[in-house]
């Protein structure tokens, strides 16, 4: 019984680590390329939700025969929408702040509050709910006493697809030798003839679209309301700095370190105070190593 009580929290470690993974990547990606504090990331995220919500509004009300599909055409148009969603953002604010932090994270809060307003504005206050495709409804039981969601199980698919890909466009594609470039040193980079300007743009939208995945993922867990982004941008920059604001391994690392760890300590705490206990954590690393705990080395 021991051992089944261990697998199923193994399990929800996972599947918490492949949903704050999801969120993370596409802010890992700005801030450690752009150096920008994107407060509004978590109400991108929402955004991604609400376009799987009506993904599946017009399939219950149009295509209700292949309701089971929607969920393969609303991670799509999420990334899509918050791609592009993220490309205007970066026109028509983002240029403009650029080595200016805090005006960066002043603009970006105050567009977090206009996209909340905005949503609250369309849908209304309440939290709406996002019909589950009957196949991802129930549970896998490899054993009589372990019984594994499938819901959790499809976003830890999604999660290992996600990371394949944005693995090949950053090490095995031109423009992800240009982003590496640019992190590592800006100027060099615009003396070598990479326009960094274009790279900043492609890598915001990018990074925004990524959020769009998650909010999609995260109708599959619960609902959505205007405020939903709020209750994860903290989580997801906690996760960023502790893993090393310009590694992507770390964030990997990271959000499995501290995932594994929050469940591991809700067993036997309550959910906020695992929760402190884990800020400790981070606040302790943090002290001792400034950069994060998994930065990597820059070659002299």
């Amino acid at each position: 019984m021991n051992l089944d009580i261990a697998a199923m929290q193994a399990f929800s470690g996972l599947s918490l680590f492949a949903i704050l993974l999801l969120m993370v990547l596409g802010l890992a990606l700005v801030f450690g390329t752009m150096g920008i504090i994107n407060m509004a990331h978590g109400e991108l995220m929402t955004m991604g939700a609400y376009v799987t919500y009506l993904t599946s509004e017009v399939f219950q009300r149009y295509l209700p025969g292949l309701m089971d599909a929607y969920i393969f055409v609303a991670i799509p148009l999420a990334f899509i929408v918050t791609f592009l969603s993220g490309w205007i953002i970066e026109r028509g604010l983002i240029r403009w702040l650029y080595n200016r932090p805090l005006d960066t994270l002043l603009a970006t809060w105050g567009l977090s509050l206009i996209l909340q307003q905005a949503y609250r504005s369309i849908f209304g206050p309440r939290e709406v709910t996002v019909p589950l495709v009957s196949w991802l409804s129930g549970a896998w039981q490899p054993t009589s006493a372990i019984q594994l969601p499938m819901n959790r199980i499809f976003i830890l698919a999604l999660t290992t697809v996600v990371c394949i890909g944005v693995f090949i466009l950053m090490f095995r594609t031109r423009w992800g030798l240009r982003v590496r470039a640019v992190t590592q040193n800006r100027a060099m980079s615009g003396a070598a003839g990479i326009n960094t300007k274009r790279v900043d743009i492609m890598t915001f939208a990018f990074g925004c679209g990524l959020a769009g995945i998650a909010g999609c993922a995260f109708t599959m867990v619960g609902s959505t309301s205007p405020g939903a982004g709020q209750l994860y941008i903290v989580d997801a920059f906690i996760i960023v700095v502790f893993g090393g604001v310009q590694s992507l391994l770390g964030t990997v690392l990271s959000a499995f370190t501290l995932a594994q760890s929050q469940t591991a300590l809700e067993y036997f705490l309550s959910g906020s105070a695992a929760k402190a206990a884990i800020l400790v954590l981070v606040i302790v690393v943090l002290y001792f190593k400034p950069s994060g705990l998994f930065t990597v080395k820059a070659r002299g």
